[in-house]
């Protein structure tokens, strides 16, 4: 058999990928930080959209891509929402989307793992590492099956540009992600 042939059936014989989109009504992230020392506020960003490739049987070679609409922010009070919305925080309406796009997964045992990417708020991008775990081990994934996700990253929010009210709002900012995934 030539040497083309035998290389071509490796290559169809490969496990494929599996393609995944975030299910927005069954996904959210919400950014938690401390306040006058004392107490914390947590902010929610309830549109969340994304996809994830997940090779069949290699979790390292995952890509995961999350966008936040900015602009749906939710914030305990209306005085939060309007500074955070505001250019002294997010800027919705110069930056209105938060963005992280992953490529690789470290798996730390069967169920857990670190996707390392970059995070993009306010038009600032910065490497950050997300910590996951999935309802299901991926490496085990079958075909066409949904898999939930959560995943948590504490952030420093003046790499960002975020340097208001340092006083008064702390400056490490503990971010949670949920979702579930289907394939398609």
């Amino acid at each position: 058999m030539p040497v083309a042939a035998l290389a071509l059936g490796c290559l169809a014989a490969a496990p494929a990928a599996q393609r995944y989109s975030l299910q927005s009504d069954a996904s959210d992230v919400s950014a938690k930080v401390a306040f006058f020392g004392l107490a914390s506020k947590t902010a929610k960003f309830p549109k969340v959209s994304g996809t994830a490739l997940l090779p069949a049987g290699d979790p390292s070679g995952m890509s995961l891509e999350v966008t936040l609409d900015a602009r749906a922010l939710e914030a305990p009070d209306k005085v939060t929402l309007s500074r955070l919305r505001g250019p002294k925080f997010f800027w919705v309406e110069k930056y209105p989307t938060v963005q992280f796009s992953g490529k690789g997964m470290a798996m730390t045992d069967e169920r857990n793992g670190r996707v390392s990417g970059n995070l993009t708020a306010r038009g600032i991008t910065k490497p950050v590492t997300l910590d996951v775990a999935f309802d299901t081990p991926p490496s085990k994934a079958r075909a066409g099956e949904a898999l939930a996700l959560t995943a948590r990253t504490t952030i420093d929010r003046r790499d960002f540009g975020m340097t208001s009210y340092s006083l008064i709002v702390g400056r490490k900012v503990d971010i949670r992600i949920r979702t579930r995934m289907t394939p398609g």
